[in-house]
């Protein structure tokens, strides 16, 4: 089933639903409201107020032009503008702009034909009695919702509310009944909001063929936009660009290349604004959805899944419980799965102004989507340090994390990257997460250049973070690569004091004269002095044997400042690992392999674990 035809389906299954967000009824959308005005049942004024900040989003009737229009002269049917709304508009706004009687005969005539209608209703009577009185502006200057400039006579152009300048302000209505039990605001008055989708269907274009539904309906070429947010202009579907390269060598017509039928476009777009209130989640100006067909929760794909858990939670610290952990987490998603459930994933982005681009849409069986995940977070799981509970966890890593270390720099305590990369960085990764597609190199290669160069990080946390997340990375490689040559293996978090990769083992070496030396410190120096290892490590990843020779070098001073018990220890450790390189691979000119990494963070995580140790006995 395509996306458009799931939404639509989400529409027809959910647009009854009284719990939590409603959907919006047809012929309607939403508009930011700065001022309520409350009339009787006949139309008089009776007050008006400020909209708090928190309440502006209003539903409100729209028709097929009004909900697209751009610069044209297209009015809502019920709140709007006072430049719609204001029959006095021309004696408070001066300028070319102040003439605003086409746009209000055109509202009053709009209402007027609701009005005389089968389908009109009180609330919709009242209003059409108050605006043709052509009086609103200076009922709100009577209120003292709006101020005049005392040299001009005219609305203050300095003066804002709610950030939108006076002339521009957006109104809507409430209404009080004879019959208090009546729903008063019109936006949330279902009746109302009944009797305008009935009144628009009998408003239909010309029926065409719709190529959504295979039926002869009527059709409409101007779609809904505001679908991120009730302040987005930018349009999903449009069709409007007929003098440039549309359809020429291709179509004749906008009508020969897309026809969706008004009834079909509006659900849709009103299942996805839906959906995106509910549970999209914004990445600068892209808008991912991930949803399942019969709307039952699913795992965040963006953010670290293990953020919110429980502080008296087990936490794992070894790869097995960390595994049996994620599989009773994803147990709750899976229970009960209908056997035809499948997952739709959307990624919504800015394509150029007034446009939307969809640069991600995939569809999996549920099962297969939920398999994915947890494939992912078991294969780039590592150890992690974790900086508020002051402990050392086995956890995956979310996509910020891996954006923000691959590509971000440090800016004051934190890494930070630009808001477009971690967005682009974040839609490449996604079908690595949830359809197993291969972790992209260049992502891999820019997270070991970060970790090969210690010094660029002034806080020594977000060196760790980069190195850890560079590791897990490379186990996610590591795992990939067995996967794709059919073999069996595992890449171990946990030190390996077997393994004689030559790459491995200069991480080791480097490791130890890195602890043995900042050991030497006085606690003031720790946090303050960088150590050699530290200092020569880029060029250690570069040319080992020839580098080492000068750390090692620099070492034998700070050994002899350690304790005797300390010095052996490091010495002895030393001679273990070098005993097991090969003459050929300890002298190779050859640059470190990133595994180099693992074999650092392995060692230095050794040293963790038997220092704490130490501290409990």
């Amino acid at each position: 089933m395509s996306w458009t035809n799931e939404l639509y389906q989400i529409y027809e299954n959910n647009c009854g639903r009284t719990d939590g967000e409603p959907m919006l009824p047809i012929a309607h959308s939403t508009a930011n409201a700065q001022v309520e005005v409350t009339l009787d049942q006949s139309g008089s004024f009776v007050a008006a107020s400020t909209v708090e900040k928190a309440d502006t989003v209003t539903v409100i009737p729209v028709t097929e032009d009004s909900c697209s229009r751009g610069n044209g002269n297209f009015p809502h049917p019920l709140d709007d503008k006072l430049i719609y709304l204001a029959g006095d508009y021309s004696r408070y706004v001066g300028g070319k702009h102040g003439d605003n009687r086409e746009y209000y005969e055109a509202y009053l005539k709009q209402l007027g034909e609701w009005c005389a209608s089968a389908y009109c209703t009180d609330g919709v009577r009242a209003v059409h009695a108050y605006i043709s009185k052509g009086c609103l502006i200076s009922d709100l200057i009577r209120c003292g919702i709006v101020s005049v400039d005392e040299t001009t006579g005219l609305l203050a152009e300095k003066i804002k509310l709610n950030g939108i300048a006076q002339q521009d302000l957006f109104v809507r209505f409430r209404i009080q009944y004879d019959d208090l039990l009546r729903e008063s605001r019109t936006w949330a008055d279902q009746k109302l909001q009944e009797s305008f989708a009935a009144f628009n269907a009998g408003h239909a274009g010309t029926p065409q063929l719709c190529y959504a539904t295979g039926k002869v309906l009527p059709c409409t070429y101007k779609h809904p936009s505001k679908i991120r947010n009730a302040g987005d202009k930018a349009k999903l579907i449009s069709a409007n660009d007929e003098s440039g390269f549309t359809y020429r060598g291709r179509f004749c017509s906008k009508e020969q290349a897309l026809s969706v039928s008004y009834d079909f476009s509006q659900k849709m777009h009103i299942a996805l604004k839906w959906l995106v209130e509910r549970q999209g989640v914004s990445i600068g100006d892209l808008t991912l959805l991930v949803w399942e067909s019969a709307l039952r929760p699913v795992p965040d794909i963006v953010w670290d899944p293990w953020d919110d858990m429980p502080e008296e939670e087990t936490v794992p610290d070894t790869i097995p419980a960390y595994r049996d952990q994620l599989k009773k987490t994803l147990f709750g998603y899976r229970k009960d799965l209908p056997a035809d459930s499948h997952t739709m994933i959307l990624a919504l982005d800015s394509a150029t102004t007034g446009r939307l681009s969809m640069t991600l849409y995939s569809e999996l069986a549920t099962t297969d989507f939920l398999s994915n995940l947890e494939k992912w977070h078991s294969d780039t799981a590592w150890i992690r340090f974790d900086a508020k509970q002051r402990r050392s966890t086995i956890r995956s890593f979310s996509l910020r994390d891996i954006a923000e270390c691959a590509f971000g720099t440090e800016q004051g305590d934190f890494i930070k990257c630009k808001p477009e990369v971690l967005k682009d960085t974040a839609l490449r990764l996604i079908p690595c997460e949830t359809e197993r597609k291969p972790l992209p190199t260049d992502i891999v290669n820019a997270l070991v250049r970060k970790a090969s160069n210690p010094q660029a990080y002034s806080n020594a946390y977000n060196f760790r973070r980069v190195l850890e997340t560079a590791c897990g990375m490379l186990r996610k490689q590591i795992l990939q690569r067995q996967e794709q040559n059919h073999q069996k293996g595992e890449c171990n978090v946990a030190l390996n004091e077997t393994e004689s990769d030559r790459s491995y083992l200069f991480g080791r070496l480097l490791a130890i004269a890195d602890k043995a030396e900042s050991d030497s410190y006085s606690e003031d120096d720790r946090n303050k002095r960088v150590t050699n290892a530290k200092r020569y490590w880029s060029s250690f990843a570069q040319r080992p044997y020839q580098t080492w020779a000068v750390i090692e070098d620099r070492l034998r001073p700070y050994l002899t400042k350690l304790n005797p018990g300390s010095r052996v220890y490091y010495e002895k450790l030393l001679n273990e690992v070098m005993d097991r390189f090969t003459y050929e691979g300890y002298t190779s000119g050859v640059a470190l392999d990133p595994i180099y990494l693992l074999g650092y963070h392995c060692q230095m995580q050794s040293f963790y674990q038997t220092n704490k140790k130490n501290e409990e006995e």
